[in-house]
């Protein structure tokens, strides 16, 4: 794990600057994150609280965060004992990676009080839990930890705080050359012995040091005592200097990828690292460039799970419906077929009896095949076999209509599913409960929200702008609900509209009737990233003025029909996309 004792020590000396702000604000945006809005000497800042089984970390952060409309019963438990409170103390136990913030406030009756707000980073251990340090108790904390899930440490409002089990393991910071050389001699790798042997150091860490020593082994039967003490010396001399840097909070944050191409980061400079180095001013810049990304993408990915599960169903539904129906009009499309059968029963009554199975007759209607073999039901007479083969007929005629109908209506189903797919493949947090609202509005989802929220008249949704490279706005519709306000709404009818031709993807407008063959290129790359052809070559992509897309009565959210166009054929390519819109 990348977060050790070390990188923990960098945060809490950076939060340093945290000392004396006050909290204004307190959000818990999902179940493991919660940020603190703080008033700092030097103004403004957002301090992240998170303890997500995968990425649990404290940074500073200038990320936006959805938050629920309903605040949830921790945060506004924390809102109570901490929003308004000034915070006295930040401090770390040991080299471990647990953080205490001491928060002093005023309560209701005007007496001040101090509450500690203790954050465990331990991977799927992780926990933010809120003690009152008079009496040792818990408040509350974001996981409960029952006594059916651990006997050994109760983490519920009311019992005492225990701290996690220790490690006895020996602090780094408080190493001696003489003690570190004896114990060492005898080992084999001297990365698993670093990391068990002292608290706070990762195996990245471990690494760095015996990189930095050249030692990777020291116990090696065929060295002299000397030569194993020159080993031990120069390892003593690598860890020594990390540990001197950590000791004087000289920290440099950097984030790379190591010997197997996993990037990872670290609070003090890797010299190991070969590829993909990028170094930062502060160990938040680096953690929010590592993390940001990576637990957002996962967020999604959660939050997206249901609705992609559904949206496959459902278009598998139709595909299977979609099978059904050819073949219902495979079937009809021969309803002739049973009009003569019927007629040429008719016409030779005389020689056919009840009982028959099959008669085989002279077939008038057809030149070249003079004779025709028609199946009876044995327990019918010849002309109740005729009138059913003519009600099968009629029945046919009239479904061919319907059919064409429903072949219509599930190709559109289809059509829609996949639009929406394509959309949640790049959604953002604020994009999929948009999408969840637009199904909800079509009938697809039930509604389980406790309150209906009432639309807002200038409710809109949040629309993605991009500059191009001669500063004209593009705008990009990321689902239903933003291409629906963007096309029908916002553009101007001589705006310029892009969609990639016959793709699922997102409305793309141009806000200007000027524009150079570049910024029309540019759009049309973002046309075509933003579609289901993302990873594909020449990509098609169709352009024409607002004033000739329409939206058809009765049609879906998002759903257009356009002429007047002209075709660009474009290929999505990322590096270019980066270099021109880095948020991309």
């Amino acid at each position: 794990m990348a977060l050790d004792g070390i990188v923990t020590r960098a945060i809490v000396h950076e939060l340093e600057a945290c000392r004396g702000a006050r909290i204004s604000k307190i959000y818990q945006p999902n179940d493991h994150d919660l940020l603190l809005h703080l008033r700092t000497r030097e103004g403004n800042a957002k301090l992240l609280l998170s303890v997500n089984p995968t990425y649990p970390r404290v940074h500073f952060t200038e990320r936006s965060f959805l938050n629920p409309q309903e605040a949830p019963m921790f945060c506004m438990l924390m809102r109570k004992h901490c929003e308004g409170g000034i915070i006295e103390e930040i401090s770390q136990v040991g080299m471990e990676r647990i953080i205490h913030l001491a928060v002093r406030q005023r309560d209701e009756l005007g007496d001040v009080s101090t509450k500690k707000i203790i954050v465990e980073l331990m991977g799927r251990h992780s926990n933010i839990i809120l003690t009152d340090p008079s009496s040792g108790n818990i408040l509350d904390g974001i996981h409960h930890v029952t006594p059916s899930i651990s006997s050994y440490r109760i983490v519920m409002p009311g019992f005492a705080y225990t701290e996690p089990p220790q490690q006895n393991k020996l602090n780094p910071l408080e190493a001696d050359r003489r003690e570190f050389c004896v114990k060492c001699s005898g080992i084999l790798d001297p990365v698993s012995w670093i990391v068990d042997t002292f608290s706070g150091i990762s195996p990245l860490i471990a690494q760095e040091i015996v990189f930095r020593a050249g030692t990777p082994v020291i116990a090696d039967p065929q060295l002299g005592e000397s030569e194993v003490y020159e080993r031990c010396a120069a390892l003593w001399d690598a860890f020594e200097s990390v540990m001197t840097s950590v000791r004087n909070n000289h920290y440099a944050p950097v984030t790379g990828a190591n010997a197997k191409g996993k990037m990872v980061f670290s609070a003090i400079g890797l010299t190991m690292l070969k590829d993909e180095i990028k170094q930062f001013n502060s160990i938040s810049a680096c953690m929010e460039d590592y993390y940001g990304e990576k637990a957002e993408r996962d967020a999604v990915k959660q939050k997206v799970s249901d609705l992609l599960r559904f949206l496959h169903n459902e278009r598998s539904k139709n595909i299977k419906k979609l099978d059904h129906l050819h073949q219902d009009l495979a079937e009809a499309d021969d309803a002739d077929k049973y009009r003569i059968y019927g007629e040429l029963l008719f016409a030779s009554l005389h020689q056919v009896n009840k009982g028959d199975k099959q008669a085989v007759l002279a077939n008038f209607y057809d030149e070249e095949q003079k004779e025709v073999s028609i199946p009876l039901d044995p327990l019918l007479t010849p002309s109740d076999n005729a009138q059913r083969y003519f009600k099968k007929y009629n029945k046919y005629k009239n479904s061919l209509v319907v059919i064409q109908e429903q072949l219509a209506k599930t190709k559109e189903e289809i059509r829609y599913m996949d639009e929406l797919l394509q959309q949640l493949s790049h959604a953002s947090m604020s994009d999929i409960g948009e999408i969840r609202e637009e199904l909800i509005q079509q009938g697809y989802l039930r509604d389980r929200s406790k309150k209906t929220k009432k639309k807002k008249k200038n409710d809109r949704p949040t629309l993605h702008v991009f500059k191009s490279t001669e500063g004209i706005d593009i705008y990009v519709g990321k689902n239903n609900l933003q291409n629906e306000y963007l096309t029908n709404r916002l553009a101007g009818p001589n705006d310029t509209w892009l969609h990639t031709k016959d793709i699922p993807g997102s409305h793309v407008v141009i806000r200007s009737p000027e524009y150079s063959e570049q910024t029309l290129e540019e759009a049309a790359l973002l046309a075509a990233f933003y579609s289901q052809a993302k990873e594909s070559s020449s990509v098609p992509v169709d352009y024409t003025l607002i004033r000739h897309v329409h939206k058809p009565n009765g049609a879906k959210p998002g759903f257009v029909i356009y002429d007047h166009q002209k075709t660009l054929v474009i290929t999505p390519d990322y590096d270019r996309i980066k270099r021109i819109w880095n948020e991309l």
